[in-house]
């Protein structure tokens, strides 16, 4: 050890040539607030220096701009649709050297299982990947998940080298009630940081929120949401996902005096998005966009987000700090030319110059078990012809509670094509009890056929969308025989299925290849089946399910007002 430390200095001294230096770049210093002329030194791929060096092996950078490796603060890698590996591939080559990931997709459906496929899966890649226990397996009580993560479960796993801390407590009600069962997991996270997921709180339920040890939000949607949050002391996290596009609105909140405690992340992202409109990268153009100076958004993507995450080693360009360096063309558009790791080029021109090794899923596969389900299974009965419907909202994961007047025969809800209202199935997967939760959905606009998967956050039950009984049986019928995915039916015929045999929720395949079949499906979707062109039809069906998103989601177990928090029932009768 002295004798390595020894060494460092005098590397940085300049007495001894270092491994690398990176020459005559525009060094985007994340402490001072500046971009500074200079080389970088790099020895073991670690940062020795910034300043004037010559090296064993130098590259010149011809004054091109270097900022650390971006961060993402909170990513469900499951959104993917494609595993670590593979993800890497992804988003190493668009800047992106560290994630905090959450696998509360994946222990929804697997448990521990889940948890370790994502750890073991993500060893020795070109990026950090850390990861936050899921707090609340399943979501709520309100559901039935493939497994039940209690605190001493997370205790096995806490102490992890690569944990961090709690997952999202998107229970909210039951930490504001001082729930013990919550209380006992927040024991579990010690000293280490709880993630938050606390839509519409406020006041002194914010306060007892805060209090309880949460210290990030991810789902502020408004600028008075994120302004509330950021006087408790929470760190807010920014995102630009696949369906909630929060970006545009919150950075109208972010000052000189708060720009330290916002950091961005990606949380859901589909594989289009990030082939084609990029990763952390896409948070960093959109935001100098919308008026954030360069090097306060460079600020945000990095060090912010380490220092949130207590990472003393990534985030920033500096002595001792680890070679996770990005070149960039220019400081607006963000176009990404190399990515280092370590101090090893491990992309360039946006292509990974890495292979991945194939990772051991079995443990977390056969997860569709299904009780025999009829065409009689998914008729909805109702009362009256006046009835509770889930209306959608355009790029968001919110949902209103409007009140229509539906059609009615012999005490069943009946489709009428006029009218743009379909029928939503929630059908218990995991251990095969029978649950079957319906509701009706308006503004998705699909006529037709019928959209079926197993991605239904977050207990990730089977959920159905369609315009007939017959389209929607046959779905459900298609995602049992391929043990979990994506599937489209339209007119007694299945048009298009993407297998996810990885706990239903991911591909063993590359990206490129899960986005290709996406992409067809897609435009299947809008062209043949006319969904709503301003919703993603895969995504915004997965967020149907979610009883902590308001206002009114559907549950395999019935139609669940988020406000309330509580069931209701389908028919208003007077």
């Amino acid at each position: 050890m002295k004798e390595e430390i020894k060494e460092r200095i005098d590397l940085a001294a300049g007495r001894k040539k270092p491994q690398l230096v990176l020459k005559n770049g525009g060094i985007v210093n994340v402490f001072s607030h500046e971009v500074i002329k200079g080389d970088i030194a790099i020895n073991n791929g670690k940062i020795i220096g910034v300043g004037k060096y010559e090296g064993n092996e130098e590259i010149d950078l011809q004054g091109k701009y270097v900022a650390p490796g971006f961060i993402d603060g909170h990513v469900h890698i499951e959104s993917s649709m494609v595993t670590p590996p593979q993800f890497a591939r992804a988003i190493v080559p668009r800047g992106t050297t560290t994630i905090i990931a959450d696998p509360h997709e994946i222990a929804n459906v697997c448990g521990l299982n889940g948890i370790e496929y994502i750890l073991e899966a993500s060893k020795g890649l070109p990026l950090n990947v850390y990861v936050m226990l899921p707090s609340c397996v399943p979501a709520t009580s309100f559901e039935n998940s493939g497994a039940i993560l209690n605190a001493e479960e997370l205790k096995q796993l806490i102490n992890h080298e690569r944990v961090l801390g709690l997952g999202e407590l998107m229970d909210y009600p039951s930490v504001i009630a001082g729930d013990e069962r919550i209380i006992d997991k927040i024991l579990v996270a010690g000293d280490k940081i709880i993630d938050g997921h606390g839509p519409d709180i406020e006041g002194n339920a914010l306060n007892a929120y805060v209090a309880a040890g949460v210290r990030t939000e991810h789902e502020c949607s408004t600028v008075d949401e994120m302004i509330d949050r950021l006087r408790t002391g929470m760190y807010i996290l920014i995102r630009e996902g696949s369906a909630a596009r929060n970006l545009e609105v919150l950075v109208r909140a972010v000052t000189k005096e708060n720009m330290r405690r916002c950091l961005f992340c990606t949380d859901d992202k589909h594989p289009e998005d990030i082939l084609i409109g990029g990763h952390i990268d896409n948070n960093l153009r959109l935001a100098v966009k919308a008026g954030i100076d360069p090097i306060s958004a460079i600020q945000m993507a990095t060090i912010n987000a380490a220092e949130c995450y207590g990472l003393k080693n990534v985030g920033a360009i500096g002595p001792g700090y680890d070679a996770d360096l990005v070149v960039l063309e220019d400081l607006n558009n963000f176009n990404v030319m190399k990515v280092f790791k370590k101090g090893l080029l491990v992309a360039e021109n946006k292509k990974p110059l890495f292979d991945v090794l194939a990772s051991d899923f079995s443990k977390v596969v056969n997860t569709v078990n299904l009780k025999t389900v009829t065409k009689e299974d998914i008729q909805l009965k109702v009362k009256t012809d006046i009835v509770n419907v889930m209306k959608l909202q355009s790029h968001s994961l919110v949902t209103e509670k409007v009140i229509r007047k539906v059609d009615v025969k012999e005490g069943m809800f009946s489709f009428h094509k006029s009218l743009d209202i379909l029928k939503l199935a929630v059908i218990e997967r995991h251990h095969g009890i029978g649950n079957i939760g319906l509701g009706l959905v308006e503004n998705f606009r699909l006529k037709g056929g019928a959209i079926a998967a197993t991605i239904a956050h977050d207990s990730h039950n089977l959920i159905v969308i369609g315009d007939n009984d017959d389209d929607m049986l046959l779905a459900i019928k298609e995602i049992e025989r391929c043990g979990g995915g994506i599937t489209i039916a339209s007119e007694g015929k299945i048009l298009k299925t993407l297998k996810l045999p990885i706990a239903g929720l991911i591909s063993d395949a590359p990206m490129e290849k899960v986005n290709e079949q996406l992409k067809e499906m897609l435009e299947i979707a809008y062209n043949q089946l006319s969904v709503n062109p301003e919703i993603d039809p895969f995504m915004t069906l997965s967020f149907l399910a979610l009883p902590v998103i308001p206002e009114i989601k559907l549950t395999d177990m019935g139609l669940f007002d988020v406000e309330k928090f509580g069931f209701i029932e389908l028919s208003i009768e007077e």
